[in-house]
């Protein structure tokens, strides 16, 4: 086996990571696939292909990260949801992570996200409403990043079977 082969398959089992990773949030995201596919570029040995594959890749991890963000942004704001109340979610999420076996980081998250929004708006339908919100807010985020992120993967898989076939 190859230097290039081991690094293909460590740039990928990274990149099956880094995809997961922007739906588990525990897990590094698009910032591992955009630098597994610079080392795929790098040491690969693929060539030209490799940094063009490193170039369309990271575009869609760019655009990934920035839809995540502005859209999760935008509609949080339009909800005036307080970064208070999604900092407690977080923390909430990260706890319940390690109370509850698989499903603890999502229900720690909303149950967080909906306590903070009862204490500050004092108001069970109202904080409920805000705190669906700001999930679904943080969903579409999520799923734009994790689509733009399978972009970037596919562009690499794509590069792959052209080294391969060029190799």
């Amino acid at each position: 086996m190859t230097s290039e082969t081991v690094v293909t398959i460590l740039c990928g089992l990274a990149i099956l990571v880094g995809v997961a990773g922007t739906i588990i949030p525990v897990l590094p995201g698009s910032i591992l696939i955009g630098a597994s596919l610079l080392a795929w570029a790098i040491w690969g040995g693929a060539g030209p292909a490799g940094w063009v594959v490193f170039a369309i890749g990271i575009i869609f991890v760019a655009a990934g990260m920035a839809a995540g963000a502005v859209l999760t942004g935008r509609k949080l704001k339009e909800h005036a949801i307080p970064s208070r109340s999604i900092v407690v979610g977080l923390v909430a999420g990260v706890a319940g992570m390690f109370i509850i076996p698989v499903v603890g980081l999502f229900v720690g998250f909303a149950a967080g996200l909906l306590l903070s929004e009862v204490l500050r708006t004092r108001n069970l339908p109202t904080a409920a409403r805000s705190s669906w919100a700001a999930l679904k807010a943080t969903g579409i985020g999520m799923l734009a990043e994790f689509g733009l992120a399978c972009l970037a993967a596919s562009a690499w898989v794509i590069g792959v079977w052209i080294a391969a076939v060029n190799g």
